[in-house]
């Protein structure tokens, strides 16, 4: 893909709007908090129902008031048979749960739940994550917290996309990022959460959003070569409906709890299948 419309004379010209309506942008976005609560949970068999207050239903937006009770906590089994398939999520604000109260009704409470459901057998999810991070700091700083996992699940990128990162730095950061999980936990199968659809955000105003869209569009592209590039890579296409009512949390931005559910149901097919042999421990 070519990234010469980043110096094209329309974005050029665009510029200074850009800049005004990113500013603004910055400064009327609220600034909601990471995910409270244990990063660590297990989901299974009776437990995959979703957090009170959340539709079965698609299109059903709104928070959940009160976590399930269904994540039973390190070493539970949620009445699920079948030998504990191990879940990490690693990287930026959507994987720290910010947009909802707690990590049960974020991205790796509801991907839990989804694989368990797939395969009737507990899940148990961690989660190494910081809001505004990126690939670089995610790499030297959250990779070390991994815990032993069958699958990593990264989500990364929109911190990229707004600090302006190269694709071509951008490619050379992720490889290194996958480097150093497969040196933290060797052969663990990776899932990298391909760019949210940025261009049809609604709350962002255009041309930025179409700009920021196209960015975006570049930056998985360089997400998809990584993947295609790294065995037991697998880069996933974030096709979400975001345009639903109630997909968003109050700051427009992150995913409410029924964002984070459409996008775990997505997600949840590129995992590998949580009825094989556990992975292997983590490096000391």
């Amino acid at each position: 893909m070519s990234t010469g419309w980043l110096a094209s004379p329309a974005t050029v010209a665009l510029a200074p709007m850009l800049v005004v309506q990113g500013m603004r942008i910055r400064r009327g976005i609220p600034r909601l908090p990471e995910a409270a609560g244990p990063r660590t949970g297990v989901a299974g068999g009776a437990a995959v129902a979703p957090p009170t207050g959340v539709s079965e239903s698609p299109g059903a937006g709104g928070a959940a008031d009160a976590p399930s009770g269904g994540l039973d906590g390190p070493g539970g089994s949620g009445g699920a048979a079948g030998p504990v398939f191990r879940l990490a999520v690693l990287g930026e604000s959507t994987a720290a749960g910010v947009g909802v109260a707690t990590h049960d009704e974020g991205l790796a409470g509801f991907l839990a739940r989804e694989a368990a459901a797939r395969t009737g057998r507990p899940v148990r999810w961690q989660v190494a994550a910081r809001s505004g991070v990126n690939t670089r700091t995610t790499t030297a700083e959250l990779v070390p917290l991994l815990e032993p996992a069958d699958v990593v699940v990264v989500a990364l990128g929109v911190n990229e996309l707004l600090e302006l990162n190269r694709p071509r730095r951008f490619r050379g950061e992720l490889r290194e990022l996958v480097a150093a999980v497969r040196r933290r936990l060797p052969g663990v199968p990776i899932v990298v959460a391909g760019m949210p659809p940025v261009g049809r955000f609604p709350a962002l105003p255009q041309p930025l959003r179409a700009v920021l869209g196209l960015r975006a569009r570049a930056l998985d592209h360089v997400m998809r070569d990584v993947a295609r590039g790294a065995e037991g890579v697998v880069h996933a296409t974030a096709e979400v409906p975001v345009e639903t009512a109630g997909f968003f949390a109050s700051d427009g931005f992150h995913p409410s709890a029924t964002g984070y559910r459409y996008w775990a149901e997505a997600l949840v097919q590129a995992l590998p299948d949580p009825s094989g042999p556990p992975g292997p421990p983590a490096a000391g």
